[in-house]
């Protein structure tokens, strides 16, 4: 069940008084918890309850904190978790309420080696940022020895989700744009991607006439409405790619985040621009998707439309000004990439599940020519 509007945290009463929850592990992002405002909200009700705070994990889930978190689940044994912060807290609140009652082990599950048998206890996601989507989906990410895994099971899905734009209210400019562009990355990755579906692709055009709409405001003079406007995009995002899942942007900028620590959604938004051009001049004999090339071509069409351009070259400028209007960098040589070495790295480390969901077949070498080309018009490349 969603709630998405102004106070939707006073809803939580609510909710663990129809569950009758008693015992709760909270898996909460402590600064954020302090400066959005949920404790006033929160406090009341859990004070009345088993409380085990499940504090201190590093950005993006690693395996230690995950074992960690399971270990102090299997100690309570709660009624319900809740999972409030970004990303990182929501995907840790997934993961430990599942993996808490799986009987096999936390790495063989992450590592795709064991399935999720059974479901773990209730899980109520509360967003302070507008943009992962985490809410929505049913996916999770971890990492083991620095290599990211994501992990898919339709019990991820939280059964609750509050996203209330007040708790990003006090969110700084960085962080909101960096998580809008994630936001709008996911929603036009979405409408293009080989899983997508009609119902997918509904939800991502709304998600990016929203954020494009926006986002500029919410990071330069944010209002109430820019706010709310973008955690509505961020969900719609989120239901997006549940279905459709993402593709090549997101597959190239895992190990940016894991190894140059550029935040997540600036180092999708990097490599956005050109695989937009790059997919547009999709063929039939280069074409991944088996509805065809032409049915890509249209897809392509409806994000040019979106980014009011006319082609893909004047919409990849589009989302150019929209990123650099947000203050964040616009090519992979601002943020210190310059060298073939750097460039072969982040290559060989693409997530190969979410490339081979991009609808234009790629190879190490158009990747490459692609990234050290980045206004490069993509249809001449091979």
């Amino acid at each position: 069940m969603n709630f998405l509007c102004e106070k939707a945290i006073d809803e939580i009463e609510g909710i663990f008084t129809r569950g009758q929850y008693h015992k709760v592990l909270f898996v909460v992002d402590e600064d954020a918890y302090r400066a959005c405002g949920a404790d006033t909200a929160l406090e009341p009700v859990l004070e009345h309850c088993l409380v085990s705070r499940f504090v201190g994990f590093e950005l993006n889930p690693k395996l230690a904190d995950i074992q960690r978190g399971i270990k102090e689940s299997r100690e309570l044994n709660p009624d319900v978790v809740v999972a409030l912060g970004g990303g990182t807290a929501i995907d840790l609140g997934k993961l430990i309420s599942s993996l808490s009652v799986q009987s096999t082990d936390a790495r063989d599950v992450i590592t795709g080696c064991e399935a999720i048998t059974r479901k773990g206890p209730p899980l109520i996601a509360i967003p302070t940022t507008a943009g992962t989507g985490s809410e929505a989906t049913h996916f999770a990410v971890a990492y083991v020895g620095g290599e990211k895994f994501s992990i898919a099971d339709e019990s991820l899905l939280p059964d609750y989700s509050i996203i209330d734009p007040q708790l990003t209210y006090s969110l700084p400019a960085r962080i909101t744009a960096a998580t809008g562009l994630d936001a709008l990355c996911q929603a036009i990755e979405s409408i293009w991607a080989v899983a997508g579906t009609d119902k997918s692709t509904g939800f991502a055009s709304e998600a990016v006439e929203i954020a494009v709409a926006n986002i500029v405001q919410s990071v330069t003079e944010p209002t109430p409405a820019s706010r709310m406007a973008m955690c509505r995009a961020s969900h719609l995002a989120g239901q997006a790619i549940n279905i459709s899942k993402t593709t090549a942007p997101h597959a190239l900028s895992y190990f940016m985040t894991s190894s140059d620590g550029i935040p997540h959604g600036i180092a999708v938004a990097l490599t956005l621009g050109p695989m937009l051009t790059f997919n547009a001049g999709v063929r039939d004999s280069d074409c991944a998707d088996p509805r065809g090339a032409e049915h890509v071509r249209r897809q392509i069409a409806i994000i040019v439309n979106l980014l009011g351009a006319t082609n893909a070259d004047e919409a990849c400028e589009r989302f150019a000004e929209i990123v650099s209007k947000i203050g964040c960098p616009c090519s992979l040589a601002e943020v210190g990439i310059t060298t073939t070495d750097q460039l072969h790295k982040i290559v060989s480390s693409v997530n190969a599940q979410r490339m081979s969901n991009n609808p234009r077949k790629t190879t190490s070498t158009s990747l490459t020519k692609l990234l050290s080309e980045p206004f490069v018009r993509g249809s001449t490349i091979e």
